[in-house]
């Protein structure tokens, strides 16, 4: 059970860390444009998310895949900019084989940009079940930050006329923050 608590208190933090906001600022931006009536098709992107991000955890501990770090870190940012432009062009994203696509494929990349480090972490023995305590980890931070935003978005809406003006000050802000990473990695 300390297995568990730990790993999956890494997954959690991993989501959480100030120190690496891509990951926070991606789900926000993910998140943003829905309510609580779509947050099932919410919730199914950010899980499509968490297994692509374990996959290449995965991947990367059991296959040793070995890709170019410095296209890893900038595709990261990449992928938060993207994210950004539903919500600046108003458009709620649809539940459709292509966002489901897109979301598993920006998960994989964000995995690789964890894996080095995660493969130092886990022993050998522990590997698939510290993989799994992780994962749940990164799927309970995602929700939780879901579901702030989700509730933001609600109470914005009730207590004011804004709500879209809101999205999207919060869009560009996200996207702003994004395009300071891809400079600052190019």
């Amino acid at each position: 059970m300390d297995n568990f608590a730990f790993y999956f208190s890494q997954g959690f933090q991993h989501v959480t860390d100030f120190n690496g906001l891509d990951h926070f600022y991606f789900i926000i931006a993910l998140a943003l444009p829905f309510g609580f009536r779509q947050a099932q098709k919410l919730l199914w992107w950010v899980t499509l998310f968490t297994l692509g991000h374990s996959l290449s955890l995965m991947g990367n501990y059991y296959a040793s895949f070995d890709f170019s770090a410095y296209w890893i870190e900038l595709l990261i940012p990449v992928t938060i900019a993207l994210s950004c432009l539903p919500i600046l062009l108003r458009q709620t994203p649809k539940t459709n084989w292509y966002a489901s696509g897109l979301t598993l494929l920006f998960g994989i990349i964000h995995g690789f940009g964890f894996g080095r480090f995660f493969s130092m972490m886990v022993a050998p023995e522990d590997a698939g079940a510290s993989l799994f305590s992780f994962a749940l980890g990164v799927e309970a931070a995602q929700i939780c930050i879901v579901l702030g935003v989700l509730l933001l978005n609600f109470t914005v809406a009730l207590t004011t006329k804004w709500l879209n003006v809101w999205r999207t000050i919060v869009g560009i802000i996200i996207f702003f923050l994004a395009v300071i990473m891809i400079v600052e990695r190019i």
